[in-house]
Parts: structure tokens; sequence; C-alpha cells
């Protein structure tokens, strides 16, 4: 009897945690491991979406203790699906001044959920891609940082734009 009322419990809090999360269109995360190479590509294919809806898009990011960095430069492109690209080089913010990570978590894995694009609306038919590249340099320096430690995973994430 008691397994049965804790099997209950435990899926009134999944459906609970679930349905709480109405704007989620897509959400999809890729993961980093050993440090992520500066000529590494992490590319999302979106699904169909309504064309009428609009949308916000959001770059997810999970960091730990290993990331020695305050900001985070990333170049983004959105592939359409009648070949048109938008390029974008991006800029956030980790950490405060005083070394405190921005992002949510527990322990030392951190997560950020970065704005990437608000208000979008995807006219064309078929399927788009997002590809997200680290565009992080030290000072003073040309050529970009080979392997960058510290970025467990990162994602990409649609919500209805509700308003």
């Amino acid at each position: 009897m008691r397994n049965a009322w804790l099997f209950l419990i435990f899926i009134g809090a999944f459906a609970f945690f679930t349905s709480c999360d109405k704007k989620r269109v897509y959400d999809e995360y890729k993961p980093v491991k050993g440090g992520w190479d500066k000529d590494s590509t992490l590319v999302f294919k979106l699904g169909k979406l309504d064309s009428l809806q609009n949308y916000n898009l959001f770059l997810n990011v999970r960091n730990n203790k290993d990331y020695n960095y305050r900001n985070l430069f990333l170049i983004t492109e959105m592939r359409f699906p009648q070949g048109k690209v938008i390029t974008d080089t991006l800029e956030y913010e980790m950490a405060a001044p005083d070394g405190t990570w921005l992002g949510t978590g527990f322990g030392d894995v951190k997560e950020s959920k970065l704005w990437y694009k608000e208000n979008v609306s995807f006219t064309e038919p078929g399927e788009y891609r997002i590809a997200i590249k680290q565009a992080m340099r030290k000072n003073d320096q040309v050529d970009g940082i080979e392997n960058l430690e510290g970025i467990t995973h990162v994602g990409f994430r649609i919500e209805k734009d509700l308003q």
C-alpha cells in the first residue's frame, strides 16, 4: 500500500512539473565533452513550427567551476529552409564582477538561460537550423581559445511569445 502511494505522488509531481512549461516548443541540449573545441559547431535542427506564431529564442549554457572567464562569446547562424543565413556574434556575462556565477543551479554546475532573439516568426516552410560555435579569445590575442574548458552542455530553446 505504501508503494502505491509513493507511486501516485511521483506521478502527480511529474505531471505537475511537466505541465507548467506551457510556453516551451523546442528544448534540446548537446553535451560538450573534454572542452569545447574552437572548430566544433553544435547544430540544432528545428522541427515544424507554426508560421502564424511568434517565438522567443534562447541559448542555454551549463558551465562548471572549470570555466575561467567572466563572459562568453558565441557565433550563431540561423539557416533558413530557402538558403538565407543570419549570423550573429554574441557576448553574454556568465559571472558577476566578484566572480559569482550568474546562472542557476546547485553545486558546481550552473545553467544560464540567455536571450537570443525575441518575437521571431518562422514563415518559410521547411527545416530551420541553428549552429553555435564558441568564439572566446584571450586579451590581446588574435587566435581563439583552442579548447574552452568548463562548458558542459549547450542548448537551444524556443518558447511561444504569449503577449
